[in-house]
C-alpha cells in the first residue's frame, strides 16, 4: 500500500481527506512545514498531497525545498489547495507538482485517481 503524506493545516479538511483515502493508501499527516520535513525524512512517503496556505512557510516554499533536494526531488507532489487562479496553477506545475487540484472543485474519487496516476509515472 502506497504511503501518502498529507500536508494540511486545517484539521477538519485533513480529517476528511484522511477518511476518504485511508482505505486505499497508508496516510500520514503534517500540519506545518517543520513537521512535514521531519515526517518525510523518517517515513519516506511515496507521494505528497500539499496545501499551499500553511503556517510559517507556504506550500510553494515546501515544494521548492523538496525539488531542490536530491533525497526528495523524485517524490511526486500533488497540490491540493483552495488557491486556484491560473498563475498559481501554472507556478505549481512549473515548480514540479505532478498535478494541481482545487479543493472546492474536486471529488474524493478524483483525488484517488490523481494519486494513482502520479504513482504510475
Amino acid at each position: 500500500m502506497a504511503r501518502i503524506l498529507i500536508i494540511e493545516d486545517d484539521v477538519f479538511i485533513a480529517g476528511l481527506i484522511t477518511q476518504r483515502l485511508k482505505d486505499h493508501f497508508e496516510i500520514d499527516l503534517a500540519i506545518a512545514a517543520d513537521d512535514a520535513f521531519k515526517k518525510i525524512e523518517e517515513n519516506k512517503p511515496d507521494l505528497i498531497l500539499l496545501d499551499l496556505i500553511l503556517p510559517g512557510i507556504d506550500g510553494f516554499e515546501i515544494l521548492k525545498k523538496l525539488k531542490d533536494d536530491d533525497a526528495t526531488k523524485a517524490i511526486p507532489v500533488i497540490i491540493l489547495s483552495n488557491l486556484g487562479n491560473r498563475d498559481e496553477v501554472e507556478k505549481g506545475i512549473a515548480m514540479g507538482a505532478r498535478s494541481y487540484l482545487i479543493k472546492s472543485n474536486i471529488m474524493p474519487e478524483d483525488v484517488i485517481k490523481a494519486i494513482e496516476e502520479a504513482l504510475k509515472r
